[in-house]
C-alpha cells in the first residue's frame, strides 16, 4: 500500500510520523506550546524532536497513547533514535558541522 504523502501534491507532508525543529531563540517557546498542541492532532504524528543550536542537546517525546508523550533527554555520547522511523546514530552526528559545542 502506498503511502498517502507519496501521492499527494502538496509541497509538504500531510502525514508525518515524525517531525524535527531546530529550536532558536525566536521560536522555542512556539514550537514547544502552541505548534506542539497542533501537531498532536495528527493522527499518524508518533515522535517529535526538538534540536538545541546553542548546546549539544536533544529532546524527544514519543507518544504512547493519545494523550501520553514519553519525553527523552540526549546529551554528547549518547546514541539517539528515531523509532517511529527505524533510525539511530550517535547525537555527535547530527551536531557534525558545529564544532564549537563538541
Amino acid at each position: 500500500m502506498r503511502h498517502r504523502d507519496r501521492v499527494s501534491e502538496q509541497d509538504f507532508i500531510l502525514h508525518p510520523k515524525l517531525i524535527i525543529e531546530v529550536l532558536s531563540d525566536s521560536t522555542e517557546a512556539f514550537d514547544r506550546g502552541d505548534k506542539f498542541a497542533d501537531y498532536k492532532s495528527i493522527a499518524e504524528f508518533e515522535e517529535y524532536i526538538l534540536i538545541h543550536q546553542k548546546q549539544l542537546l536533544i529532546e524527544r517525546f514519543l507518544r504512547k497513547s493519545d494523550n501520553l508523550w514519553i519525553p527523552h533527554i540526549y546529551r554528547a555520547g549518547d546514541a539517539i533514535e528515531f523509532s517511529s522511523i527505524g533510525f539511530s546514530c550517535d547525537i555527535s552526528a547530527l551536531y557534525e558541522n558545529i564544532a564549537q559545542l563538541l
